[in-house]
C-alpha cells in the first residue's frame, strides 16, 4: 500500500479539521460552492468525483468477463453477498441503529438522510482498493479483475433500481430523475472515458504506458478526494461540533455491516469448497464499499450539507483500518480455512484431474 492508502483514515481527519475551520472562517466561499448548480449536480463537486472516479476505472479490465466460469463458485458468492445481502443488510441496520437505538440522541429530522447515506454506500461494491487488499491476502488476481469487472458492468443497470426499492421501504422519497442522473454522470460516464482512454493509451504504448499514465494521474485523483471531503466538512462542520459523537453512531451500522458480509462471503466459499486464494478477496470485495461513488450521490440526491453526504463519508473514514483488520483475520485463518471438508474434497478433485491429464 501506498503511504497515502495505508494513512486514509488521518488524512480524512485532517480533512474533518480543516474543513470545519475554513467553513467557519469563510461561510460565503461555501455557500458560493454550494449554489453552483445545474439540474441539481454541484459543479465544483462533479469534476471533483470525475477526477477521483476515472483513473480507479482506468485499471479495469472488462475483456477480464471473458474468464468469468474460471472460478465461479467465488463469483457467485461474492454476487450474492453484493446484490442479495449487503444493501439490504445496511438498510436493516440502519433501522436498528439509527432509526431505534440511536435516535434520541440524533436530530430527528436528519435520520432519514443519514439512512439513506448508508443505504448508498453499501449498494456501491468496490473498485480500486480491491485490488490492494487482494494483493495482501495473497488473492488470485485473475479472480479479483473478473470479479470486480462484473460488479462494475452490474453497477449500470442494477445501482438506480436496488437504491431506489430501498429508499422507498425506508420510507425516503426518491428524487427518480436525480437518481438516474447519478448513475449517468457517476458510473456510465466515467466507464466509458476511462474504457476509451485505456483502449487508446494501451494500442500506443501497451502496459508499461497505461502503468505510467497511472502513477501521473493518481495523485490528481487523490487531491480530489481530499478536496471533496474538506468541501463536505465545510458544509456539514456546525452539525459535527454540535454533536461530535455523531461519526461514531453512523460508524456503528457500517462496522458491523463490513464484518458480517466479509464472514458470510468467507464462510460460504469454504462451504463450496472454493480455493483460500480466492475467498480472500471474495470476502473483502463482498464488505467494501466503492465510497466514491455513494459520495457522489448522496450529493447529487440530498445536497452537500445533507445527512446522507455525512455518512457516506464515514464510510470513507474507517474504510482502511477496517478492512485492514479482514485482511489479518483471513491471513490468520487460512490453516482453518484449509481444514475444510469441501475444501479438501475440490482440491483433491483437482489434483486428481490433473494427474489423470499429466499421466495422458
Amino acid at each position: 500500500m501506498s503511504i497515502f492508502e495505508r494513512y486514509l483514515s488521518l488524512w480524512v481527519a485532517l480533512c474533518i479539521v480543516a474543513g470545519i475551520a475554513l467553513g467557519r472562517a469563510f461561510p460565503g466561499v461555501f455557500e458560493l460552492i454550494g449554489a453552483m448548480e445545474v439540474a441539481k449536480v454541484n459543479l465544483p463537486v462533479a469534476v471533483l468525483i470525475w477526477l477521483m472516479i476515472i483513473p480507479m476505472l482506468l485499471k479495469i479490465d472488462f475483456a477480464a468477463l471473458r474468464g468469468v466460469g474460471r472460478h465461479w463458485r467465488g463469483i457467485g458468492v461474492t454476487l450474492f453477498v453484493n446484490w442479495a445481502v449487503k444493501p439490504f443488510s445496511m438498510a436493516l441496520l440502519g433501522w436498528l441503529f439509527l432509526g431505534w437505538l440511536f435516535r434520541p440522541w440524533l436530530p430527528a429530522d436528519q435520520i432519514p438522510g443519514y439512512i439513506a447515506g448508508l443505504i448508498l454506500l453499501a449498494a456501491a461494491p468496490c473498485t480500486a482498493m480491491v485490488f490492494v487488499w487482494s494483493n495482501l491476502t495473497r488473492g488470485e488476481p485473475h479472480f479479483t479483475l473478473t470479479q470486480v469487472a462484473l460488479n462494475d458492468a452490474i453497477m449500470v443497470v442494477a445501482y438506480a433500481p436496488i437504491v431506489g426499492l430501498l429508499l422507498g421501504i425506508s420510507a425516503i422519497t426518491v428524487p427518480w430523475e436525480t437518481l438516474l442522473l447519478s448513475v449517468a454522470l457517476y458510473i456510465v460516464v466515467p466507464i466509458v472515458i476511462a474504457q476509451a482512454l485505456r483502449a487508446r493509451t494501451l494500442a500506443r504504448g501497451g502496459t508499461a504506458a497505461l502503468e505510467a499514465l497511472l502513477r501521473r494521474i493518481n495523485p490528481v485523483s487523490l487531491g480530489a478526494l481530499l478536496a471533496t471531503l474538506v468541501l463536505l466538512f465545510g458544509f456539514q462542520g456546525r452539525q459535527i461540533l454540535e454533536q461530535p459523537l455523531i461519526i461514531a453512531m453512523l460508524a456503528a451500522p457500517i462496522l458491523v455491516q463490513v464484518y458480517f458480509n466479509s464472514a458470510l462471503a468467507y464462510l460460504l466459499n469454504r462451504l463450496s469448497g472454493e480455493a483460500h486464494c480466492v475467498a480472500g478477496p471474495s470476502a473483502l470485495i463482498g464488505a467494501s464499499n466503492f465510497f466514491e461513488l455513494a459520495v457522489a450521490a448522496a450529493i447529487s440526491l440530498f445536497g452537500l450539507s445533507s445527512g446522507a453526504a455525512l455518512a457516506t463519508v464515514v464510510g470513507v473514514l474507517i474504510e482502511v483500518p477496517v478492512m485492514l483488520s479482514v485482511v489479518r483475520i483471513v491471513n490468520a485463518s487460512r490453516g482453518w480455512y484449509e481444514r475444510g471438508a469441501a475444501v479438501r474434497r475440490v482440491q483433491g478433485a483437482a489434483a486428481a484431474a490433473e494427474g489423470r491429464g499429466g499421466g495422458a
